[in-house]
Formats: structure tokens, sequence, C-alpha cells
């Protein structure tokens, strides 16, 4: 339980150990489901019995442990009766500039440190049908419990990168041939009457600050999503999944 803890709490633990925390059992099974090699699940009295047999079919370790002391443990405010330590599923980033060089579409997060969002946007890159997802500078890191639980299992399929510088993020998919395309609050093009076919990265900033000016200016486009209220901008979140869905669209028109 205090590796669950550490796990749970400190990125450099998760980095350290090779491994992260997958809360409730959904998220457990779709991991299961996934491959995702799991170290150990916990579990209290009221955990599903029949996700607990497959898990120990699958020849997993279960460990039996007190509600009260696994609702410690894990970095949820309603623990779900089941908390696994699985192996990390982080791709390097050249392997995610790999499949972002294939396409169609790729997310590079820059100072993300929202986890919710950072969460999301991996859930709305993988529906979205993008091949890559790469977290550079400050953002948040993948495998934290909230990021893992915000992106609804896509964690677990998707090449997800994490450490990137943003520059040179950039100038490795540039190189790769993949356009790069910058959102900004105001002055860019309207993300509707831009070409978004792949290979394409969406670069989107971090909630508080936007995308650093320096990093503007060497992306190919800058995309700005235009506003009929009085709203200024959208979160991150909000504006990546539109993005995202966007090309999406324009893929399917092209059909």
């Amino acid at each position: 339980m205090q590796q669950l803890r550490r796990l749970s709490g400190r990125r450099a633990a998760r980095l350290e150990a090779g491994a992260f925390v997958i809360d409730g059992p959904v998220l457990i099974r779709a991991a299961m489901e996934a491959g995702v090699g799991l170290r150990e699940v916990f579990a209290s009295s009221d955990a599903d019995p029949t996700l607990l047999a497959e898990l120990a079919a699958a020849g997993v370790v279960v460990l039996e442990v007190r509600d009260e002391v696994l609702a410690r443990a894990v970095d949820t405010v309603t623990p779900q009766g089941l908390a696994a330590i699985a192996d990390r599923v982080e791709a390097s980033v050249a392997d995610a500039v790999a499949a972002a060089a294939v396409g169609p579409l790729a997310l590079v997060l820059v100072d993300v440190g929202d986890p919710g969002n950072a969460g999301t946007l991996v859930r709305s890159a993988d529906a979205a049908g993008a091949a890559a997802v790469i977290f550079c500078g400050a953002s948040v890191d993948p495998s934290s419990p909230k990021c893992v639980r915000a992106s609804a299992g896509a964690l677990f399929h998707l090449p997800v990168a994490g450490g990137g510088d943003p520059m040179s993020v950039v100038h490795q998919l540039r190189g790769a041939g993949v356009r790069t395309a910058a959102t900004v609050v105001r002055g860019g093009a309207p993300y509707d009457a831009v070409d978004l076919a792949g290979p394409l990265a969406l670069v989107l900033g971090s909630e508080a600050h936007g995308l650093p000016d320096a990093l503007v200016e060497v992306v190919d486009q800058r995309l700005s999503i235009p506003m009929a209220g009085r709203s200024e901008s959208l979160n991150v979140a909000m504006a990546g999944s539109i993005l995202a869905f966007e090309a999406l669209r324009q893929r399917r028109g092209a059909r």
C-alpha cells in the first residue's frame, strides 16, 4: 500500500518505478483488454467479484485491503474499490514523432498543467483518430492519476509521450514532414478555413499563458477559433477538441 500511495502522489516515484496507478474497475478492465502489464491489484470488500476472477485467471496478483486503507492510498475523492499498479505505457518522443509522420493527426501539449484538461485532450485525440500525443515542457505527467482517469482509457492504446522539449519536438515533427499548427487567441486563420488534412500536429499551449512567442514563430500555421460572444478564449481541452474534430470532419468529407 505504501508503494500505491507513493505512485499516486509523486511523479518521480512513477518514473523511478516505471509504473503508475489505475483506479477503478472500468479503467482496470480497459487496461487488461489493452494488454497493459498489471503488477498488482488492490481490492476492497465491495470490488466486483467477476472482474477479480478475470484478473486472477489472467495471473494478476490480487490483494484484499480494507476500504479505508485503499481510500487513503489513492488520489481520488470517491474510491471505486479497486486500484492497480501497472507498467508505464508512455511512448518515447521519437516513437510519437514517427507515428505522427504517418498521420493523420498529432497533438503537442506545451506546459498544459491541468491533469483534467490534459487527459481530456488524450481522450479527444483518440476519438478523433489521432496517431499520437506529445506532452512537452512543464506539462503534467500523462501517467498522473487524474490524467489517467480523464483520458478514460485512451492512454492505454494511443502513443503518448512525455518530457519533450517544445522547440525540439516542433523541429522534429517538421523534419519528419508533419505540418505544425499553433493555436492562438487572436490573429490566426479561422480554424475551419484551413486545410487540416494530415500529417498535421496541433500545438496547444497552457491554460494560463498560451504558447511561447518563439514557438509560435516557427510553426507552419497559426489557428484561431472565432468567438461570437463575450468570452475571449476557450480552455485548452475544449479548443483542442474542437480543432481535432474539425480535422476529422475534413478527412471524412474528403472520402
